[in-house]
């Protein structure tokens, strides 16, 4: 067991997220948690910033500076960019210095990752300095990282609502029974947000401050109390700044189309489980993972929609990240639950 743990102790496992990227180390725990995005200078096409930093600068940037987001729907869509990324957040990993020994990577992915898009996401992560790369389905990970049972022979339900795609799957002895995913998430949100607030009060307003407007208001399922905040925006009939003040009930009205998407791709979930593991299901209940599982009422939304417990991770945001760092400890597992 000491070789094996000693094979993977300079090595990372990565939650490549539309979103976010986490990074995980053996010795350290989580020593990157940053946006996906970097910030690009097109007359030098020299990179100005990454991650946090990168994301302040988003819709604040001069025109011969661009914000990237290299991820799009949980898999990239600038290779180039990505590995430059990628790059940057394995240096940081390791202290900000070059790493003596090209480390393993272990990544999750979304499970209906095209042939294609698992060649990028390896070559990327190859290039961008990794010895030896493997990827693992982000759903498994998400269950693995909220500790469910997933080496037994019993029916597990996880839903992880990340940045581009939401991941559902039933898990029994350490396989994908049944898993969908679809290219509805945290991104989504924020765009049903903008078309929204741009439909019914000409208010153009950016990607930013639709994100910050979910998180302050976003809901799946009516509030005990009622929430207002006032937001800021472009009129777009007028070419002015303007302010308006907005309610929970509006925003979860912007929201209702993803949601019910969501909702439904869980109740199909069920509908094709084996009814013994379904049985399993509905002792232990649905867990919910990824940034989606942090709007609020969901889980009372997905309790009145399928009547089973619904039960967010104890840390949604890295159960994935949590889960394939788990796999740096233990490599029989890894060779079970791996993308061939």
């Amino acid at each position: 067991m000491r070789r094996f743990l000693n094979w993977f102790s300079n090595d990372l496992a990565i939650d490549l997220g539309t979103a976010n990227t986490l990074v995980f180390t053996r010795n350290g725990g989580i020593v990157v948690r940053e946006p996906s995005m970097v910030v690009i200078n097109k007359l030098t096409n020299r990179i100005e910033a990454v991650g946090r930093e990168a994301k302040e600068m988003l819709g604040r940037t001069p025109g011969n500076v661009i914000s990237v987001r290299p991820m799009k729907d949980g898999v990239i869509a600038d290779f180039e960019v990505t590995e430059q990324m990628l790059s940057y957040f394995i240096r940081q990993a390791h202290g900000g210095r070059r790493f003596p020994a090209r480390p393993r990577i272990v990544i999750g992915v979304p499970s209906e990752i095209t042939p294609v898009e698992k060649r990028a996401v390896k070559e990327s992560a190859m290039s961008a300095g990794a010895s030896e790369v493997f990827l693992v389905e982000q759903a498994m990970m998400a269950a693995i990282g909220a500790g469910l049972p997933i080496t037994e022979p019993s029916g597990n339900m996880v839903v992880d609502i990340g940045g581009g795609t939401t991941d559902v799957a039933v898990i029994s002895l350490s396989g994908t029974v049944y898993s969908k995913s679809v290219r509805v998430a945290g991104n989504e949100m924020d765009s049903a947000i903008i078309q929204h607030l741009k439909r019914k009060y000409n208010l153009l307003i950016g990607e930013r401050s639709a994100e910050q407007i979910k998180i302050a208001l976003g809901s799946a399922f009516p509030l005990k109390e009622e929430m207002r905040i006032e937001i800021k925006g472009r009129d777009l009939v007028e070419g002015v700044p303007r302010e308006l003040v907005i309610s929970d009930e509006e925003i979860r009205d912007a929201l209702a189309e993803p949601v019910a998407t969501i909702v439904e791709v869980v109740r199909m979930a069920l509908e094709r489980t084996p009814p013994e593991l379904s049985a399993d299901i509905m002792d232990k209940g649905i867990v919910l993972s990824g940034g989606g599982a942090l709007l609020r009422g969901l889980d009372q939304r997905l309790r009145e929609e399928t009547g089973l417990p619904v039960v967010p991770a104890e840390d949604p945001l890295a159960s994935v990240v949590l889960g394939t760092g788990q796999l740096l400890q233990d490599i029989d597992l890894l060779r079970k639950v791996q993308i061939r």
